[in-house]
C-alpha cells in the first residue's frame, strides 16, 4: 500500500511538469511563427522604402556634379519642401488605409479594399491640386521669406517641375497600402527596385545629354513615379492574387470620402508633426554662430537617421499589417501577440545599430566630408544620435500599431505635445539660451523623441485589445465611423 502510494502521490506531479514544458514549446513555437511573419513583411518593406529614398538621393547626387553650387543648393532645398509640404502629407493620409484595408481584410470584406483605396486616390489627387498651386508660387515666397533670389528660383523651377511626381505619388501611396495589407510585398519589392534600376541611367541621361540640367532630375523623378504606378496597376489588374480585392470604380468609392478623412488627417498629422520638427531644427541651425558647420553637422545627422529609420518604418509596416488583421478578424490574443513580437524585433535592431553607430561614430562624419572639423563635431554629436536611433526603433514600430489600430488622432496629440510643446522649446532653450549650439538642439529633440516614446508605449500598454477588435469589426461592417480610444 506505501508503494501504490507512493506511486499514486507521484503521478499528479508528472502532467502539469510536462504541460508546463509542453506549454513552453507552444509560446517559443508561436513567438517563431509570428517572427516569421513580420520578418517576410518586414524585410521586403525596408527594401521598397531604401528604394523609394534613393530615388530621390540618386537625382541630387546627379545635380551635384553639375559646374556651380547654385544648381545642388536649389535642389536641396526644394527637395525639403517638396517633402515637407508635399510628400509627407500624401504619405501620412494614405496611412489610413493600413487602418480601413487592414482590418477589411481581417475580417474577409474584400471588397472594401478596392473602394476605400479608390477613395484614397481621388482623395489625394484632390490634395495635389492646391499643394501644385503652392509648388508653382514657391519661389516667390521663398523671396518673402528671406532667402537668396537666385537659390529660390532654382528652388521654385525644380519644384515645378516636380508636380509630376507628386501626381503620381498621390496613386503610389494608397496602392502601396492596399498591397501591404494583404501582405502582397513582392510585387512592391520587384516594383521599386525596377523603378531605382531604370531612374538612375535615366536621371543621368535627363541631367548631362538633353540639356534639362538640374530640372531633368525633378521630371525623371515624375517618369520614375510613373512607371512605378503603371508596375503596380498592372500586378493588380492581371494577378490572380488581387482577384478577390480588386474592384471597378463605382459611385460609393466618392460617398465615403469624410469616412476616409476621419483617419486620413489624423494619420497625416501624426507623421508630419514628427517630420517637421526635424526639418525644423536644420532650419534653427543657421541661426548659430558659424551657421555653415551647425547646419552641415546636423544634416549629416539627420541623413542618418533618415536611412536607419528605414528598418523600424519596416518592422511598423509589418506590425500594422499584422494587428489591422487580426483585430478585423475578431482576434484579440493574436493582435496582442504580433504587438510583443515585433516590439522585441525592433529591441534588437536597436541594440544592434544603436551599437554599431556608436563604436563607428567617426566613420559617420567620413563618409559625408574630408573635413577635420566636421568629422569630429558629427563625433560628439553621435551618442546623441544613437538615442534617437532606440527613441526611432520604438516609436516607428508602436506608429505601426497605432495605425493598425486606428487610434491616429492619439499618436498626433502625443507627437503634436512631444514635439512642439517639449521638444522644439527645449531645443530653442539649450541650443541659443544656454549656448550649446548643435548639441543642444539635438538635445532638444532627444527630449522630445523620449516623451513621445514614454507616451506612445503607455497607450499600447493599457490598449483594450477585445475592445479595439470589436471596434474593427465595427469600422469594417458600418460606414459609421466608431467612438475612437484605445
Amino acid at each position: 500500500m506505501a508503494t501504490a502510494g507512493e506511486g499514486e502521490a507521484a503521478q499528479p506531479l508528472l502532467p502539469p511538469a510536462a504541460a508546463a514544458g509542453e506549454k513552453d514549446k507552444r509560446w517559443w513555437r508561436r513567438w517563431a511563427l509570428e517572427a516569421g511573419w513580420v520578418g517576410y513583411l518586414a524585410l521586403p518593406m525596408v527594401v521598397v522604402n531604401l528604394s523609394q529614398y534613393a530615388v530621390q538621393v540618386s537625382s541630387n547626387m546627379m545635380v551635384g556634379h553639375l559646374p556651380g553650387v547654385l544648381p545642388l543648393s536649389s535642389t536641396a532645398i526644394a527637395t525639403s519642401l517638396a517633402n515637407v509640404s508635399g510628400f509627407s502629407l500624401l504619405i501620412g493620409m494614405a496611412s489610413a488605409l493600413e487602418t480601413l484595408c487592414g482590418q477589411a481584410y481581417g475580417a474577409k470584406q474584400y471588397h472594401k479594399l478596392g473602394v476605400d483605396t479608390y477613395r484614397a486616390v481621388v482623395t489625394l489627387l484632390v490634395v495635389c491640386i492646391p499643394l501644385s498651386l503652392l509648388w508653382v508660387f514657391m519661389d516667390k515666397i521663398l523671396v518673402v521669406i528671406g532667402q537668396d533670389p537666385l537659390i529660390s528660383q532654382g528652388a521654385g523651377r525644380y519644384m515645378t517641375w516636380l508636380i509630376p511626381g507628386l501626381f503620381a505619388n498621390a496613386v503610389i501611396q494608397p496602392v502601396t497600402k492596399f498591397l501591404q495589407t494583404q501582405s502582397l510585398i513582392y510585387p512592391l519589392l520587384l516594383s521599386s527596385v525596377a523603378t531605382m534600376a531604370i531612374h538612375i541611367p535615366l536621371c543621368y541621361l535627363m541631367v548631362f545629354k538633353t540639356g534639362f540640367g538640374y530640372t531633368g532630375a525633378a521630371l525623371t523623378i515624375g517618369i520614375s513615379y510613373w512607371l512605378n504606378v503603371g508596375m503596380l496597376v498592372g500586378y493588380i489588374m492581371f494577378s490572380n492574387s488581387c482577384k478577390e480585392t480588386r474592384t471597378r470604380p463605382t459611385i460609393e468609392a466618392f460617398k465615403g470620402v469624410d469616412a476616409f478623412l476621419r483617419l486620413a488627417l489624423p494619420s497625416a498629422l501624426m507623421m508630419c508633426f514628427e517630420w517637421w520638427s526635424f526639418e525644423l531644427l536644420i532650419l534653427l541651425s543657421g541661426f548659430l554662430p558659424n551657421p555653415e558647420l551647425q547646419t552641415s553637422v546636423l544634416s549629416i545627422c539627420l541623413t542618418s537617421i533618415t536611412l536607419l529609420f528605414n528598418i523600424p518604418f519596416g518592422l511598423g509596416a509589418a506590425g500594422s499589417t499584422r494587428v489591422a488583421n487580426e483585430l478585423g478578424a475578431g482576434n484579440p490574443d493574436g493582435a496582442r501577440s504580433a504587438v510583443r513580437v515585433v516590439l522585441s524585433m525592433t529591441a534588437i535592431d536597436a541594440v544592434i545599430v544603436g551599437g554599431t553607430l556608436l563604436v563607428a561614430r567617426r566613420l559617420v562624419g567620413m563618409a559625408y566630408s574630408s573635413e577635420e572639423e566636421v568629422i569630429s563635431s558629427v563625433a560628439t554629436m553621435v551618442p546623441l544620435v544613437c538615442i534617437t536611433v532606440v527613441t526611432d526603433c520604438v516609436q516607428g514600430v508602436l506608429s505601426g500599431v497605432a495605425r493598425g489600430c486606428g487610434w491616429q488622432h492619439l499618436g498626433a496629440y502625443v507627437n503634436l505635445g512631444s514635439f512642439y510643446l517639449l521638444g522644439i522649446p527645449m531645443a530653442i532653450l539649450l541650443g541659443f539660451v544656454l549656448h550649446l549650439g548643435s548639441r543642444g538642439l539635438w538635445m532638444g529633440i532627444v527630449c522630445g523623441s523620449l516623451s513621445q516614446t514614454i507616451l506612445m508605449s503607455v497607450i499600447t500598454f493599457f490598449t483594450n485589445w477585445p475592445k479595439m477588435a470589436d471596434k474593427a469589426r465595427e469600422r469594417v461592417f458600418s460606414e459609421k465611423p466608431p467612438e475612437h480610444g484605445p
